[in-house]
């Protein structure tokens, strides 16, 4: 069953299984990590309690992370459909994963921060720091390793939402699955993409924990 069409076909999946989990984290990341940072900035013991804009925040992000990723990319269709001029294939579904992971993104970074030891916050401030430096040179700073490694669990989450995105046309190594393993019957070829999924899995959680630990000068 393996002719050079299909090793073709399963080495095009995994380039766009690859393109959309690692586009979606950096997209993700550049609209969660500043809502994360604003969670934390806005909380009630925060730098600048604001009960508003918290809440507003959080409302929004808990929303959309009670949404079910497959009901979500199905709401979003015209709105990808907007954006990218289609609804299906690994750059249309990139839409709804950078959606659904910024919430999240966002909820892991501000967790992240809240971690900071208080006291090298109130340290900072009395060496006359302001805002923007504790941010940027406090909190981001000294959270860098829990950061990492919740960069490590969401691309492992969204290369699952990325496999899932197959059953309505997304693309990548999921939509191979769903069209040989469950419409054709291939087993083969789909014990073979799912096989493939955890190989990247693991090995996108090997080098995010490596490079965690290259990173956190507490075991040096």
């Amino acid at each position: 069953m393996f002719t050079d069409k299909v090793i073709e076909m399963i080495l095009a999946g995994i380039k766009d299984t690859l393109y959309m989990t690692l586009v979606s984290t950096v997209f993700g990341y550049v609209l969660g990590l500043p809502l994360g940072v604003i969670l934390s900035v806005t909380r009630k013991d925060g730098l600048k309690p604001n009960s508003v804009i918290y809440g507003a925040i959080g409302f929004i992000c808990n929303i959309i992370r009670s949404i079910p990723f497959l009901i979500l990319l199905i709401l979003l269709i015209p709105f990808t459909r907007f954006l990218v001029g289609q609804s299906y294939g690994s750059t249309a579904t990139i839409v709804p994963l950078v959606i659904c992971a910024a919430p999240y993104i966002a909820r892991v970074v501000e967790s992240s921060l809240n971690e900071v030891d208080a006291g090298v916050i109130e340290a900072a401030k009395a060496m006359g720091a302001g805002n923007f430096q504790i941010i940027f040179k406090v909190l981001l700073a000294e959270a860098r390793v829990s950061l990492f490694t919740g960069a490590t669990i969401t691309t492992g989450l969204l290369l699952g939402y990325s496999a899932m995105s197959g059953t309505v046309g997304g693309g990548g190594l999921g939509d191979i699955a769903v069209r040989y393993g469950y419409y054709r019957w291939q087993t083969d070829i789909m014990i073979v993409t799912v096989l493939l999924l955890i190989i990247i899995f693991q090995i996108i959680q090997h080098l995010g924990t490596r490079l965690s630990r290259r990173i956190d000068h507490r075991k040096r």
